[in-house]
């Protein structure tokens, strides 16, 4: 799946690429997401974002118009989303399933952003599967109680 991960910060580079194990096509800017910065979206399927970033209804309208159809976000609670014009554009949203209390300094906090990397790749990986079984479907046709590729139309 290509990505764009907006608000990384440097402590958040390495965990996410391990997690990752180069299996998504990730791009990450230290750039909040805005008006300004949603072109970097474009040829997207998801974005990946902090708690700290606003998604207000005009980038969702943005996102969904650069064919953004999944949001992830580095956080267990997902108020900075607008909820309903996502839901109207049909753009898909998920948190990370962490642990709770965030520990601030020491090796605790180093292993929580391991913690956050692994659920959003989770996220990812969990959207790409769907939409690998979506794609399998809309490619397959019935006829004659047998399965037809749509695309080549061979029996």
């Amino acid at each position: 799946m290509r990505a764009v991960a907006y608000s990384i910060r440097s402590f958040e580079k390495e965990p996410l690429a391990k997690a990752n194990h180069k299996k998504h096509d990730i791009t990450l800017i230290s750039n909040p997401i805005g008006l300004e910065t949603v072109e970097y979206a474009a040829g997207k399927e998801a974005v990946i974002i902090s708690a700290d970033d606003h998604v207000s209804e005009a980038v969702m309208i943005r996102l969904a118009d650069l064919g953004v159809r999944f949001i992830t976000i580095r956080s267990k609670n997902a108020d900075n989303i607008d909820h309903v014009t996502a839901s109207k554009l049909n753009i898909k949203i998920a948190v990370v399933t962490i642990p709770a209390g965030a520990p601030v300094t020491g090796p605790e906090f180093v292993l929580h952003q391991y913690e956050i990397a692994a659920s959003t790749v989770r996220n990812l990986d969990s959207w790409q599967e769907s939409r690998n079984i979506t794609d399998i479907t809309e490619n397959i046709s019935m006829s004659n109680n047998s399965i037809i590729p749509a695309k080549t139309g061979k029996q």
